[in-house]
């Protein structure tokens, strides 16, 4: 009964989002299909984010269970269902008066996220100052853009044991407590907020007796600041001043004597956007959820998890599951075989001369990976004096100089003249 619970729940999960179209491969990916172990299509090998998925439900739930048992709770609400934690995602429709010639029209633009403030003036002041492309409007290449990057940034597979695939009961144990320790430790949520505003709200604050941590400095640092024409605030990342009444992201973990403009809130290994403002803060750095845990913990360039083993191999500057060191192809396992990397993805020599070796110009034979060969452009021969010959007295020019010419080649002018006029 137990073993037949445990594959319906995979099959369900592998049901989620099936035959979706591949927003990069178009009409050449039939359609969505999870590979076993990898986190790919198996017909066009692209990620899941890279399918039309509608996945605003399940995007929902994972964040809101990473901010389970945290201080964010108030971002998140339980199913009356099934009690799971829900992301109450801030999702608003702001309306701005447009000036034509004789009345006044209003347009109106409904954002899939935006920043939980009170004042709709400083929501939309923030999406403004966020790259254009990257402003999540409801149906437009930002709301996309943020999809993906939910996807990327904060994969579920690296809080939720339930989503890996075949973990011990020690290596769950060990994924608990990583996750337990990240969420007390380094995640945080930013905040948006006018500078001038906090300053005054930091002041009140440290008046108070056991006035929050970092309140002192943060008074500090914007007295310091201080100067005839008015006070300045500068990004902690660009180091410009801030413009006067555009509203500014903070991070708690960071201290509120930092602040960033909106489009520079940024992971520092990936330069994207914080997804959401949702950050994890480790020495003095904002990273995305993808980059702190590998910062953390080895990854598996095969199925994508964390590895939580002590067992595990490296390979080309990547680290495998023992498991999952296989050919991207057709799932082989390479220990102790010959493989050659296509676009950093192990492959090996059977898969590789049937799908990605070069064609011979002179005997129009794939050519065997560790055979020598002679490169020039796109072009491809044997090095052989059967094969690298020039293509008007059959002399062999391995090791010569030679003179290409689509797809030819010859040893003099005098040859080239010959064939070519």
């Amino acid at each position: 009964m137990d073993l037949e619970n445990k594959m319906k729940k995979i099959t369900l999960g592998h049901e989620q989002g099936a035959g979706a179209p591949c927003l990069k491969c178009k009409e050449k990916c039939e359609g969505f299909e999870l590979h076993f172990w990898r986190k790919i299509c198996r017909n066009c090998k692209c990620g899941q984010e890279e399918h039309d998925v509608q996945s605003s439900t399940e995007d929902d739930k994972k964040v809101g269970k990473l901010f389970e048992d945290t201080k964010y709770t108030s971002l998140i609400a339980k199913l009356k269902t099934d009690g799971v934690p829900v992301y109450k995602r801030n999702v608003v429709t702001l309306t701005n008066p447009v000036a034509a010639k004789k009345d006044v029209s209003f347009k109106t633009v409904t954002y899939e996220w935006a920043p939980p403030v009170q004042s709709q003036a400083v929501a939309m002041r923030y999406m403004e100052l966020l790259p254009k492309e990257k402003q999540p409007v409801a149906g437009s290449e930002g709301a996309q853009y943020r999809k993906k990057q939910l996807a990327k940034q904060l994969p579920a597979h690296d809080q939720d044991p339930s989503k890996c695939h075949e973990l011990s009961p020690h290596e769950v144990k060990q994924m608990e407590q990583f996750v337990k320790k990240y969420k007390n430790e380094a995640l945080g949520v930013g905040d948006v907020k006018l500078p001038d505003e906090l300053k005054e709200q930091v002041k009140e604050t440290s008046k108070s007796p056991g006035g929050e941590k970092g309140t002192a400095a943060a008074v500090g640092s914007m007295a310091a600041q201080t100067g005839q024409q008015g006070e300045k605030y500068a990004c902690f990342r660009c180091k410009l001043n801030m413009k006067e009444g555009d509203p500014a992201v903070y991070a708690e973990r960071a201290g509120y004597d930092k602040l960033w403009h909106p489009s520079c809130f940024i992971c520092c290994v990936c330069s994207e956007l914080l997804v959401d403002m949702i950050y994890f803060w480790k020495k003095g750095k904002l990273y995305c959820g993808r980059h702190y845990c590998d910062s953390e913990k080895p990854r598996c360039a095969g199925c994508d998890e964390l590895i939580f083993s002590n067992e595990y191999t490296q390979a080309e500057n990547q680290n495998w599951h023992l498991k999952h060191f296989c050919c991207f192809e057709c799932d082989c396992v390479l220990a102790g075989e010959i493989y050659v990397m296509v676009n950093e993805k192990p492959v090996c020599k059977p898969c590789y001369v049937k799908l990605h070796a070069a064609v011979c110009q002179g005997c129009h034979n794939t050519i065997d990976p560790e055979a020598q060969r002679v490169s020039y452009g796109t072009y491809n021969w044997h090095a052989s004096s059967e094969c690298f010959l020039c293509s008007c007295c059959s002399k062999c020019l391995v090791g010569q100089k030679f003179m290409p010419v689509e797809g030819m080649v010859f040893c003099s002018v005098d040859c080239k003249k010959k064939l070519t006029s």
